[in-house]
């Protein structure tokens, strides 16, 4: 099962150095989300990570990153959106509608199945899927290696997306609630926190 870790939506002083510890202690997949943010931003956080990172990163909107810096692939966030014409790398995107999860899964590498066990927060529109209709999708086969759960990911709930068949987890608050953006520059509880998800993702 596949670990992805997403970015905190806003830039903050010590990311740099948290990102490069979690890809030290074995981060294979980060997507760099940061909506509606300058890109310029973007690439001064990029510009401090080390290059051999960079494959490992994928990123949601500024999609001339990738190229520029050899990043794994581009992430489209909605459902009607397509990567930009002259695109020839790997994508991934995230599914609101289980209707359409089938069809996305045959465009994308692989796609994020969003609300699963809860919502990101200040998120209002999306409600979350009960066992029930999990169960159901895992049994169509909907549900697979190349779905992955994302929305109230936590340590708690990570062996249950395994059972349900699911390709990997999306994991954002529940690592970065481990640090205080505005009041702490030790970072060793979010470091901790991720090497125990990825016991339980192994």
């Amino acid at each position: 099962m596949k670990l992805v870790i997403m970015t905190q939506p806003t830039f903050f002083v010590e990311e740099d150095k948290i990102l490069t510890a979690l890809f030290d202690e074995g981060m294979d997949n980060l997507h760099l989300y940061k909506p509606g943010a300058p890109p310029m931003y973007s690439e001064r956080l990029l510009s401090l990570l080390p290059e051999s990172m960079y494959s490992k990163i994928t990123v949601h909107e500024n999609y001339y990153l990738k190229n520029e810096y050899g990043l794994a692939g581009i992430h489209l966030d909605s459902e009607d959106k397509e990567p930009p014409v002259d695109y020839k790398g790997k994508y991934s995107r995230t599914c609101y509608n289980v209707d359409n999860l089938g069809t996305m899964k045959k465009k994308s590498e692989y796609v994020f199945l969003y609300g699963v066990f809860g919502k990101q927060q200040g998120d209002n529109v999306h409600s979350c899927l009960t066992r029930a209709q999990l169960e159901d999708l895992s049994r169509q086969g909907l549900i697979d290696k190349r779905v992955y759960a994302c929305g109230g990911l936590s340590l708690d709930n990570v062996r249950e997306a395994k059972e349900l068949g699911f390709g990997g987890v999306v994991v954002c608050e529940a690592l970065w609630n481990k640090f205080d953006i505005h009041n702490e520059l030790d970072y060793k509880e979010l470091i901790s926190h991720f090497e125990k998800l990825r016991k339980v993702v192994s």
